[in-house]
């Protein structure tokens, strides 16, 4: 199975100039190989290009002081923004043309298959990159011993700091999915609530009001410095830390979170949203991109490979205005939040009755039979809430227990 591995560098001053000298010359690289492929009549393949770089060698200079994977990887980062492109243009959206990088936009270079090295120089972790050097790594986590790295990308973020990224390969079996599964869940995702599932638990939407506040303050005090002075770039860094914390904050609860649904089910069946094109609606799309719900869905998709968990994603339509009872569609505004089914009588939150639908169409999907895939109570069910500041602070192997003490109460 393939992971990636994110660990905090410390380069020294001249190892950071030399990081920079690296990154600037694959920028003027991608340019340069971009600025070529608009030249063309016919676009070459990308093996092609990348066979001529022994010649662009021959007299610029600079590229020479750079290893020669790195300088592959900037060919076939181009040729990956290009096929992005042509995706979205099949998908009819209406896209542009690849710009140049100008510096700010160019922060990172990749070493692929080789040209770096895990050490332990004088009792202390480093990583070894060809042509630049010998730098402090924190390795807060153990790389397995049964993983093989694969690349390493190396990234300058805007608030200055330096990160090596590990692509690495695990030898390790993927668990074997159960055939008939015990502990389902269908999850439908919000804004009120971030999630409600079928076991009857609310997650509440995280509450990032503070941090976005303080991001908000930052901005307005950029704002006044004059662009480019002294005073412009410390502010500057102050913003990207405030965007920093920000972004930390909301992955760390995804990930406690997916992370709980994929150890603690072996099916588990979401909605298949476009959660991008539900950003660009009219209306709310603040807290609908503060919601990450692609994030969410990516980080529970591959947990629950990793767990041996069905993973299920099906058609979302109507899964709100369908009874998950009976199975008459009752059309409801999006301000009624319960779901009072004129036919059967069922009764239930409208975010409870979704959960319910998307786990019966999820089940449906794969052929599986299970024997609650449907409410049969016609009472409105128990919402228990989480916090979702208990997710984050606590972890999400203590979510069962926290939703089960409530019930108990």
């Amino acid at each position: 199975m393939h992971y990636n591995y994110k660990y905090r560098l410390n380069p020294p001053e001249t190892l950071e100039e030399e990081l920079l000298y690296h990154v600037d010359t694959c920028r003027q690289l991608y340019n340069h190989v971009l600025h070529l492929l608009n030249e063309a009549d016919d676009i070459p393949a990308r093996y092609e290009v990348q066979g001529r770089l022994p010649d662009l060698k021959s007299w610029w200079d600079d590229l020479g002081d750079v290893h020669s994977k790195v300088l592959q990887m900037v060919v076939k980062r181009v040729y990956d923004n290009l096929s992005t492109l042509k995706a979205q243009k099949e998908h009819g959206r209406a896209v542009g043309m690849l710009k140049w990088k100008p510096p700010r936009e160019y922060r990172s270079l990749t070493y692929n298959q080789s040209g770096f090295e895990l050490k332990n120089t004088s009792g202390r972790p480093t990583l070894w990159l060809s042509k630049i050097g010998e730098i402090p790594i924190h390795l807060h986590r153990d790389i397995p011993e049964n993983a093989t790295i694969k690349q390493v990308a190396v990234k300058r973020e805007p608030t200055g700091e330096w990160y090596a990224t590990f692509g690495i390969d695990v030898d390790e079996a993927t668990p074997e999915k159960p055939q008939n599964p015990e502990r389902v869940v269908g999850i439908d995702v919000g804004i009120l609530k971030y999630a409600h599932d079928t076991d009857g638990y609310a997650i509440e939407s995280p509450d990032f009001s503070e941090e976005r506040e303080r991001l908000e303050r930052a901005q307005r005090d950029l704002s006044r410095k004059e662009h480019g002075s002294a005073n412009w770039e410390k502010q500057r860094r102050v913003v990207a830390e405030r965007h920093a914390d920000l972004k930390h904050k909301r992955r760390d609860f995804l990930h406690k979170l997916s992370n709980h649904y994929a150890r603690q089910y072996d099916f588990v069946a979401v909605e298949d949203l476009d959660a991008k094109g539900l950003v660009e609606l009219p209306g709310n799309s603040r807290n609908r991109a503060g919601a990450a719900w692609g994030m969410f869905l990516r980080m529970l998709e591959y947990k629950c490979e990793r767990e041996g968990t069905h993973f299920v994603a099906v058609n979302p339509r109507g899964t709100t205005k369908e009874c998950a009872s009976c199975g008459v569609s009752t059309e409801k505004p999006l301000w009624v939040r319960e779901h009072s089914c004129p036919a059967c009588g069922f009764e239930a939150d409208r975010d409870a009755n979704a959960a319910w639908n998307i786990l019966s169409r999820g089940l449906e999907e794969v052929g599986v039979v299970h024997s609650e895939s449907t409410p049969v109570e016609t009472a409105l069910p128990v919402d228990t809430s989480v916090s979702a500041k208990h997710v984050v602070e606590t972890g999400s192997p203590t979510l069962k227990e926290r939703t089960a003490s409530a019930v108990s109460e």
